[in-house]
């Protein structure tokens, strides 16, 4: 009895130091949670484009059917995470369902930089219309993302800053306020890719079986 009287003590203490922190809490993770609405809109829009890109690399005639393996799985595993149910209490994204995400459109980016690399070895690809302004496009995508990136990560900041500042701390961890993920870049995206595409057409390629010799001897004297 004596336990659960001083429980109660300490859990109205804190909420006397921190109580009011609570409505501060819920302002700024709202903020965090309309930021990260406009990354996943712009993550949307660079998966959709990054498709179509791939599309008309096809339709000139590119043949590197590994790279354009690895657009649309990464393409697949950033949508599946996207759309996967909210798992958080309030029915917004967790923040391990954000940094999976995160994770996946990374790879989608490592993806990306392979299939422009190509343009190297297709001069036709270098003066295709659409691929170029599919380009264009995503290159302002690109630049989206970025700028929301920024807005994002300032409030998550805020946020986490907010959140781990005693006493309020007490506060977020009774209540159940997580810290939210920032958007980091991907140490391999900062990398230059080298892409081989005469090895590429190798695996390709249909084996090649050894022209058929005649081992029939002549017996004729």
């Amino acid at each position: 009895m004596k336990k659960a009287i001083l429980l109660t003590i300490a859990l109205v203490f804190a909420f006397g130091l921190s109580g009011c922190s609570y409505n501060e809490l819920t302002a700024k993770q709202q903020k965090v949670k309309s930021q990260w609405a406009g990354v996943e809109t712009q993550l949307q829009r660079r998966g959709d484009l990054i498709n179509n890109l791939a599309e008309a690399a096809k339709m000139a005639g590119v043949q590197e059917q590994e790279v354009f393996g690895k657009i649309a799985d990464a393409r697949s595993k950033l949508l599946n995470a996207q759309q996967a149910a909210p798992q958080s209490a309030d029915g917004d994204k967790s923040p391990e369902q954000k940094q999976a995400i995160l994770e996946a459109n990374s790879g989608l980016g490592s993806a990306l930089s392979r299939l422009l690399v190509l343009q190297e070895n297709y001069p036709v690809l270098r003066s295709n219309e659409n691929f170029l302004k599919l380009q264009d496009e995503l290159s302002g995508t690109e630049n989206r993302i970025s700028v929301a990136r920024i807005d994002y990560n300032k409030s998550v900041e805020d946020y986490n800053t907010t959140r781990n500042s005693f006493p309020t701390v007490v506060t977020a961890s009774l209540v159940g306020f997580k810290e939210e993920p920032y958007f980091k870049a991907d140490e391999a995206s900062k990398e230059v890719p080298k892409l081989d595409s005469e090895a590429l057409r190798k695996k390709d390629a249909p084996p090649q079986t050894a022209p058929a010799t005649n081992t029939a001897t002549n017996t004729a004297k």
